[in-house]
């Protein structure tokens, strides 16, 4: 098991690019400072003992210098040891809508991404409760099985695409069916299932799967993502020009919220509606709510050690400074004249 101990280090990776651009910007205005002098390659016999490649290398043996840094900072780890301890926590199954309507883009940057966030930003606050992940469009599809490791969670979540499924749709009920299977059997904590999705429900009784799951303990919520005035679902060519998907009759198809729907579903599964607006999605809320259910111990096996490697990273940043400090800007006048491979 791999993980950053404080990842919110690797934040300061973003000094990479902008250090490089502000790099290159000087170089330019260097070079256009040396040309108002005069000839360059006079210029260049005056000064004999100028490098114009080494003050670019020692730039990247720098930057080199600085991710190792960085990343040893954000302290790498490798988990060494499985341990079972008890925890005391619900089973939490969330079955997220992958249709191409989820790629409208009322709400910002698309309906897709914005669940994608707010579902991480959850698995972020998880601590003792064990998640599971479902996908679905025209049928359903486990993503994670009901589990307690959230960095795997997290991975599979960001691998998520309207592409995932083979078959595109809307089958809420499938997708109700494959969650009330996915919980752990004769578990007798709390079990909730989060469907997020624009309700336009096409394929199934979405609200007869609901009651079905009431039935068996499991409470249904529904999350609706967009706006109920609806939005053009974008579909970007291969050299990225943006269209709308038309239907048969060249209309451009507007994907809209059906709150109606997802309200009969959250009512037949005892469990309530939130509609997402721009700013949050409300799944933290919905969560306040089922934080609040009765909780069950559990056995879970999770990695006790961990074994630190930042003294790697850091060891290998100190070999690039002092690389770097030995780099001369300009030529050695020593050496200059050395010239290994020159022919004969």
């Amino acid at each position: 098991m791999f993980r950053f101990a404080n990842s919110e280090y690797l934040y300061l990776l973003l000094l990479i690019p902008l250090l490089t651009i502000i790099f290159v910007i000087s170089r330019q205005i260097r070079k256009s400072a040396i040309n108002k002098y005069g000839n360059v390659s006079l210029l260049a016999q005056l000064m004999p003992d100028v490098s114009h490649g080494r003050p670019i290398v020692k730039f990247v043996v720098l930057l080199l210098a600085l991710t190792g840094i960085i990343l040893g900072l954000a302290r790498p780890q490798f988990g060494s040891k499985l341990k079972e301890v008890k925890r005391k926590g619900i089973e939490l199954v969330i079955a997220l809508d992958v249709s191409n309507s989820m790629m409208a883009e009322d709400i910002q940057p698309n309906r897709l991404e914005r669940a994608k966030q707010a579902i991480s930003k959850l698995v972020e606050k998880l601590q003792d409760d064990k998640i599971g992940l479902i996908v679905f469009a025209g049928d359903a599809y486990t993503q994670v099985p009901i589990t307690t490791d959230y960095a795997s969670t997290k991975l599979f979540l960001s691998a998520i695409s309207t592409e995932i499924v083979p078959k595109q749709g809307t089958a809420i009920g499938s997708a109700i069916d494959l969650g009330m299977n996915s919980f752990t059997p004769d578990m007798e904590t709390s079990k909730v299932l989060i469907i997020i999705t624009d309700g336009e429900n096409h394929e199934d009784d979405a609200v007869e799967m609901a009651k079905k799951a009431a039935e068996k303990g499991i409470v249904v919520n529904t999350i609706g993502v967009g706006l109920p005035k609806g939005a053009p679902i974008p579909v970007y060519s291969p050299t990225g020009q943006k269209v709308f998907r038309k239907d048969n009759e060249g209309n451009t198809i507007i994907s809209k919220l059906d709150e109606s729907m997802l309200q009969k579903i959250s009512t037949a599964g005892g469990g309530v509606y939130i509609r997402s607006v721009s700013t949050r999605l409300g799944l933290n809320a919905l969560f306040n709510e089922i934080n609040k259910m009765e909780k069950q111990e559990f056995e879970a096996m999770i990695y006790s050690e961990y074994d630190e490697r930042f003294q790697y990273l850091i060891g290998i940043a100190l070999f690039f400074l002092l690389l770097e400090f030995m780099i001369l800007e300009r030529k050695n006048k020593y050496l200059k004249n050395i010239k290994l491979f020159k022919l004969k």
